[in-house]
């Protein structure tokens, strides 16, 4: 697909005008929220490695209130993937992410282990947490989708965006109503999209989740810290739910 199409997908994709806001609005101000302290700074119940139903022994440490996942080194194995026990449909993610230098991670959402295929992976949309500056992968893709607050290998982030650098933190919000979604980082909001457009289901056409049947369409799913070779730390992780 030539630029110039990319191009008006992305712009399809950013400015569509959705019928259907008033409606959720409508319903989303009846129903009661329920807020749940994912990580209080000492507890990790709520949360279990993608092998088994438990929290990893290994590769996590909680140390002064904050959540972080070791790097891979010739010493240690490193920390894989951890999601939360719970799934959620419509919700208020928040959170602040301080990423060690050169790092890459994300932050998975809708996630399931039943993609036909791919039985027993844990896949999801992803925002993405990575070093911009300093890790190649931010290069990698189409028109920055791999790159800091991006829907990754889907929809670029926006240019010119506060992002705090290495070793310091950055507050992370995914808000997802019904098909709406919406990244903010630092408190200014990143992306806009809605799941249910042909736009975006042709971006995830083109990029890596292209042979996932409806991938990112589902109406629930886990949340998901990625443990990908390098030390990223997490802390005050809340959600909203409703």
């Amino acid at each position: 697909m030539n630029t110039k199409i990319l191009k008006v997908l992305l712009i399809a994709i950013l400015f569509s005008q959705w019928a259907t806001v008033s409606s959720q609005h409508a319903k989303n101000d009846n129903t009661k929220k329920r807020q749940i302290i994912l990580f209080d700074g000492k507890s990790t119940d709520l949360w279990k490695d993608i092998k088994s139903d438990h929290f990893p022994e290994n590769g996590w440490v909680v140390k002064e209130g904050v959540l972080t996942v070791l790097a891979k080194t010739d010493n240690q194995e490193g920390g894989h993937d951890i999601v939360t026990k719970e799934q959620f449909s419509n919700f208020e993610l928040e959170l602040e992410v301080r990423l060690s230098e050169g790092a890459n991670s994300g932050i998975k959402y809708m996630v399931i282990n039943s993609y036909p295929g791919s039985e027993g992976q844990y896949l999801g949309l992803e925002y993405q947490l990575i070093d911009n500056e300093r890790h190649e992968d931010a290069l990698l893709g189409r028109n920055g989708n791999r790159k800091m607050a991006a829907l990754y290998d889907i929809l670029p982030a926006r240019e010119n965006i506060k992002i705090n650098p290495p070793g310091e933190w950055n507050k992370v919000k995914i808000v997802v109503n019904g098909n709406r979604v919406k990244h903010w980082l630092n408190g200014e909001k990143i992306i806009e999209y809605d799941r249910s457009l042909d736009c975006f289901k042709e971006l995830v056409r083109l990029s890596k989740y292209n042979k996932l049947v409806n991938f990112g369409g589902q109406e629930k799913g886990h949340i998901l810290l990625q443990g990908h070779g390098n030390e990223v730390s997490f802390r005050d992780i809340k959600i909203t739910t409703w």
